[in-house]
């Protein structure tokens, strides 16, 4: 399906992102992003420091196939593209995730939470479904990657009328700054400004 780009300080944008409701619902996904796909999620280069530095910290919560694969072989794999990313367990289940009552959940974000631990997860995790592309020239994209598992979270942000950016503002804030989660609700209203006008 082809997207509407706007530009925003320099990065590229698909209208999707602001004009999609969507709004988790762990109750009905259960959390499959993490345990369902055919790669882990992207990571920057300094995050696999953070990884280690912070990996005593989180450890406890993942599972024990998890923390034999990240102590045998690493905190990251090297995809199709060359890019780092999160390793998987027997091709699915993400090195740091675990079950709890059936729903999957993050070992890192978990610590997070409980206040042992100082990285949040994975900016890309963090930002999902939104998924950043860095290109050679510099510029920066961003897109909604479309995947099956999150219809429940498109019916719960189309009853809720969450549209995606709203529900990212903790990570899209971490990631690039509150002027620009500003810049997005700025361009949200002239969006429907305009979808307003063409249906008068």
């Amino acid at each position: 399906m082809k997207q509407t780009m706007i530009e925003i300080d320099g990065k590229i944008i698909s209208t999707d992102i602001l004009t999609t409701p969507f709004l988790c619902d762990l109750k009905q996904c259960r959390g499959l992003c993490c345990v369902e796909g055919t790669g882990g999620a992207p990571l920057a280069d300094e995050e696999i420091d953070i990884l280690e530095r912070e990996y005593d910290n989180y450890s406890k919560y993942m599972m024990p196939e998890g923390r034999e694969i990240v102590e045998k072989h690493g905190f990251m794999v090297v995809d199709d593209d060359g890019e780092y990313s999160t390793p998987l367990i027997e091709g699915a289940d993400c090195v740091f995730s675990f079950q709890e009552n059936g729903v999957a959940y993050c070992a890192i974000e978990r610590a997070f939470k409980n206040g042992e631990c100082g990285f949040h997860k994975p900016v890309s995790c963090h930002l999902y479904p939104i998924r950043v592309k860095r290109f050679k020239n510099g510029s920066v994209g961003l897109n909604y990657n479309r995947w099956d598992i999150c219809s429940s979270a498109l019916e719960c942000g189309k009853k809720l009328g969450v549209p995606m950016y709203k529900m990212l503002q903790e990570a899209i804030v971490r990631a690039f700054g509150q002027e620009f989660y500003d810049a997005l609700g700025e361009a949200e209203s002239y969006l429907n400004n305009l979808s307003e006008e063409d249906d008068e």
